[in-house]
């Protein structure tokens, strides 16, 4: 996935009504949060006219319970509006909280049933970002979006038609500086929202970089490349910093811009209105109130230019997020097959490529009958892996059929389908939890004893019970804490547990000892009974016993058959592998 191009446009309405969707089952509490923010825009004008009022008559009157009810009148309107500044502020965080936890989980609900070829196109990093930043920069968007736009334009008519109301030539000298004040606001509005978005590309290429990296650590060790791979960090921090502090440059200049155009304002009102009230044109109390009222104004413009922006970043993360959610080329979809396999698999004139006619498999047919072994040998890249790949459909098929007892597999239901497809590659990952999370995966339909007694078969339930804790050992990441042979085996053990109609081994004994691979072995003799076992390995004394032996070379099925049958073949593929390993048994 490329990092998406900056849109400029600041309202997208499709984008809007796919926002207005998860805002949806919060109606109410989203048109409570309009009604509050109109309430404080009607409000707002209110104050000055209640000082206005006292100057010009209680105070000027000499009416000190006039004055007395003028402030009381103050104080509860106060109260008033802090009230509803209060419900305010409750409820835009109470609704972008509920709204991006929402987005959250389509979004990574969303992730989990993606293709695998998404995330060989797509950085980790990335996805993390989507996952993570770009919706948490959507909390703005509901808190100070289009419902705090519209409450401070509403606000601006508002102060503006009682400011002509009380005196038309005040107003247009406190308006003359406006002019200034929104060619300053474009200009930084266009700064920023350019900035915001090489903001947002910057931390996108950092959590990648980082997640990439921490990952890899120990091949960043290996190799002695530590100070190679800081200098590259440093040169990717160094541009989120830079992107950081120019956003942050462009706050610095706008805001005191701002600052010196509306004490302008407040200047000229006080050079004119003191000249009306020597000619007796205008009033103290009017001159309080304009005051007022330019403080009043200017707020709203400067928050309206940093909420578009804000609105900017929601539209650009929620564009990027809708990508995702919109993927559908990568989505994996299911069929309606949901009946209980028994184990029958054909491979007929399957083509496959990852990447468009690149084929790695070309014309596999092949047959395993239920409860058969097929084993796959070849070289490496030969696409013994691209075909355990496409059986419980990791990836779809270029050309021909893969059928499971007659049904071609993109007919059954995915989860039923992997259900019954049990697998032990030879990269063992482990979550950072229970012995037992990871053998269940969360399956609550798996019991204790279940876990138990496929830990006995396999042989490792003596090592288990050794750990602090036995089944409820935490382990590391990744199982940091076990050894590569204990890996494989717990998830020996996770595959068996799901008493699965087939069996999938990829390589799954080559990093062992001599001692866990006899265990392992021992452990296929007695449960692959019943069931279809497709078997990748290096090791041919591992596979000696499979029913059918199928070479592959560049793609191809080069030879197959029994383990007897493929030794007769002089000069064979498999023959002068098995006399390299057995050579080298005997060195």
């Amino acid at each position: 996935m490329q990092e998406e191009k900056y849109s400029g446009k600041i309202v997208d309405s499709v984008i809007l009504k796919r926002l207005y969707k998860f805002i949806k089952p919060y109606e109410f509490r989203f048109y409570l949060l309009v009604l509050t923010i109109l309430v404080g825009a009607v409000t707002s004008p209110l104050l000055p006219l209640l000082i206005q009022y006292a100057i010009d008559g209680p105070v000027s009157e000499g009416d000190y319970q006039g004055l007395s009810m003028a402030l009381l009148a103050m104080v509860l309107l106060l109260v008033f509006s802090s009230v509803v500044a209060f419900f305010n502020t409750y409820l835009a965080g109470w609704l972008s909280q509920h709204v991006i936890r929402d987005i959250r989980v389509q979004v990574y609900e969303k992730i989990v049933k993606l293709k695998l070829k998404f995330f060989d196109d797509t950085p980790i990093g990335r996805l993390v970002t989507r996952t993570i930043s770009d919706v948490e920069t959507l909390s703005d968007v509901f808190s100070s979006g289009f419902a705090a736009i519209a409450g401070d334009i509403l606000q601006l008519i508002l102060i503006i038609a009682v400011m002509f109301y009380t005196d038309w030539r005040l107003s247009l000298i406190s308006l003359a500086t406006v002019p200034l004040l929104l060619i300053s606001t474009y200009v930084f509005k266009e700064k920023i929202k350019k900035s915001f978005n090489l903001v947002r590309n910057a931390v996108a290429n950092l959590n990648t970089f980082v997640q990439e990296h921490l990952t890899g650590m120990s091949l960043v060790q290996i190799f002695n490349s530590e100070k190679t791979e800081f200098d590259k960090f440093e040169k990717i921090n160094a541009k989120h910093r830079d992107e950081n502090i120019r956003s942050i440059l462009y706050y610095s200049v706008y805001y005191p811009v701002a600052d010196v155009i509306s004490a302008l304002g407040t200047g000229l009102v006080v050079w004119y209105g003191a000249k009306e009230i020597l000619n007796e044109q205008a009033s103290y109390g009017t001159i309080t109130a304009f005051i007022m009222f330019i403080n009043q104004f200017f707020r709203p413009i400067r928050m309206i230019a940093d909420r578009v922006n804000t609105l900017q970043m929601g539209v650009v993360s929620t564009s990027r997020i809708l990508d995702i959610l919109d993927s559908s080329d990568n989505k994996m979809e299911g069929g309606e097959v949901t009946r209980h396999i028994e184990g029958k698999v054909n491979f007929e004139n399957v083509w496959f490529a990852y990447n468009n006619d690149n084929y790695v498999l070309k014309g596999i047919t092949f047959e395993a009958k239920e409860g058969e072994t097929i084993a796959f040998v070849g070289a490496t890249g030969a696409g013994k892996s691209s075909i355990i790949n496409l059986l419980p459909r990791f990836y779809d098929i270029s050309k021909g059929e893969v059928l499971i007892d007659g049904v071609p597999v993109k007919e059954y239901n995915l989860q039923v389908l992997r259900k019954q497809i049990g697998m032990v590659l030879q990269d063992v990952f482990l979550f950072s939890d229970s012995i037992e999370y990871n053998i269940t995966l969360g399956d609550e339909s798996i019991s204790r004893e279940q876990v138990v007694e496929a830990a006995k078969l396999v042989g490792v339930h003596d090592f288990i019970m050794q750990l602090p804790g036995d089944y409820d050992y935490k382990v590391m990441e990744r199982g940091a804490t076990l050894s590569v042979g204990q890996r494989q085996l717990i998830s020996f053990v996770r595959a068996l547990v799901q008493n699965p109609k087939i069996m999938i081994l990829d390589e799954a004994t080559s990093s062992i000892d001599s001692e866990s691979e006899e265990m392992i072995q021992n452990a296929i003799d007695k449960l692959m009974k019943g069931r279809t076992a497709i078997v990748i390995a290096h090791r041919l004394s591992t596979i000696q016993k499979a029913d059918k032996i199928i070479v592959i070379d560049k793609g191809h099925i080069v030879e197959q058959g029994s383990h007897e049958d493929l030794l007769t073949i002089e000069n064979g593929f498999y023959n002068n592998l098995y006399q390299i390993q057995y050579a080298s048994a005997l060195v």
